[in-house]
């Protein structure tokens, strides 16, 4: 890595933090492309960051989850909040490039000091970005507060985006079968917040019944009494706003729960070390068998945590040391 390339990066995170909104277009820009410059500003954002409470919605193609995700940007607006918003898109063909129709049709209902970004998958079949958790920090560092993650539909609901949220809101719409759906793609474990979205819709009751059903197996289970806390259920419709004040309210109680429980730091702790593991399995391949549970893994979570060393940097050293020994 040159100099020069670090420093440019210094500056525009300096400026980004500020509040220069052409700053921190041209860091989301970079870390999507990835490489040196990208892990710089990671590093820089990583040491700052920590802070915002991250939403991620998710469901299956056709569910309403950009019409909802613009409902709560409207409402969070009006609250006062400065969030950001990080809409991952599948990747073009041609360009790589994100779609921005979803963003477009947002930025009509954003506040002035709010940030709507559109990323690409690259064609990375999780549906998450692999820039999703650099882009999340940044966002964090320069303050915005909170960042709500809407991921890409691949034709069932998505597990994924729970890895990068403290609270995942599942999207579900009637006579679809997505309740089926997201037990079986396990969201079941993972959703903790259930919107039945097109509530108008003939099916709406079965829908949230099917979802009852579902939790109340999972009480009989143990995962309620586990984790101490058990997913509502909301009926909305987000074309004529519906609901969409019962789903802020739900954020917000989820957000208070896991601050009270302390499971926050749990969820921050486990993300930390899937971003790791992700970038350990990128630079040595995903056949590899690392495990972060060892006692070198150990110590780098820790160094991560304690923003004294960043994702990108605990996951070389790691490899280093593995590479080393071999």
């Amino acid at each position: 890595m040159t100099s020069s390339i670090s420093d440019a990066a210094t500056t525009l995170f300096q400026s980004a933090v500020k509040g220069e909104r052409r700053s921190l277009g041209k860091l989301l820009t970079a870390i999507e492309r990835g490489g040196d410059q990208a892990e710089i500003i990671a590093g820089l954002a990583h040491q700052v960051s920590g802070n915002t409470h991250v939403v991620g919605i998710t469901g299956a193609p056709g569910s309403g989850k950009s019409t909802l995700t613009g409902r709560l940007l409207k409402l969070f607006s009006e609250a006062g909040d400065k969030l950001a918003v990080l809409a991952v898109d599948p990747s073009s063909p041609l360009t790589g490039g994100a779609i921005l129709g979803d963003r477009i049709r947002m930025d009509d209902l954003a506040g002035e000091e709010s940030f709507i970004r559109s990323m690409a998958t690259r064609g990375h079949s999780g549906g998450l970005a692999l820039a999703v958790p650099a882009a999340i920090q940044l966002f964090d560092a320069v303050g915005y507060e909170p960042v709500i993650i809407e991921t890409v539909g691949v034709g069932q609901v998505e597990v994924d985006v729970a890895g990068a949220a403290d609270t995942t809101v599942v999207v579900v719409t009637p006579g679809m079968g997505d309740a089926v759906q997201a037990n079986k793609a396990g969201l079941l474990e993972v959703a903790d917040i259930f919107v039945v979205n097109k509530s108008d819709r003939p099916g709406a009751s079965d829908a949230r019944r099917d979802l009852e059903l579902m939790l109340d197996l999972g009480h009989v289970s143990g995962l309620e009494q586990m984790t101490g806390y058990r997913p509502p259920i909301i009926m909305a419709n987000s074309l004529d706003g519906t609901g969409a004040d019962e789903v802020l309210d739900a954020i917000k109680s989820h957000a208070e729960f896991l601050r009270s429980s302390g499971k926050i730091e749990i969820r921050r702790k486990e993300r930390l070390v899937m971003e790791i593991q992700n970038r350990i399995e990128l630079l040595i391949g995903s056949t590899a068998s690392v495990t972060l549970e060892s006692e070198l893994g150990a110590s780098f979570v820790t160094k991560v945590l304690d923003r004294k060393i960043s994702p990108a940097e605990a996951a070389k050293s790691i490899v280093a040391s593995i590479t080393a020994n071999e």
